[in-house]
């Protein structure tokens, strides 16, 4: 199942053990303000990097963790 959802519902997910994957974009975009990625968490989550990919383009890189 793909989960497309803000924060909090994706901070739920991973507490239940529920998520497999993470895949996390970043665009070179300073906003200055705005909404956390993730809320605060009641537990740690440790990740460990499976797979990037760089866009030289955009400058967007991509990164792919599994939970440990």
């Amino acid at each position: 199942m793909w989960l497309f959802g803000g924060g909090q519902l994706f901070r739920s997910f991973l507490e239940l053990g529920l998520v497999d994957s993470v895949e996390l974009t970043v665009i070179p975009v300073l906003l200055g303000n705005g909404i956390p990625l993730i809320p605060k968490f009641t537990q740690n989550a440790k990740l460990k990097l499976i797979s990037h990919r760089v866009y030289p383009k955009t400058g967007t890189v991509t990164l792919e963790y599994t939970p440990t």
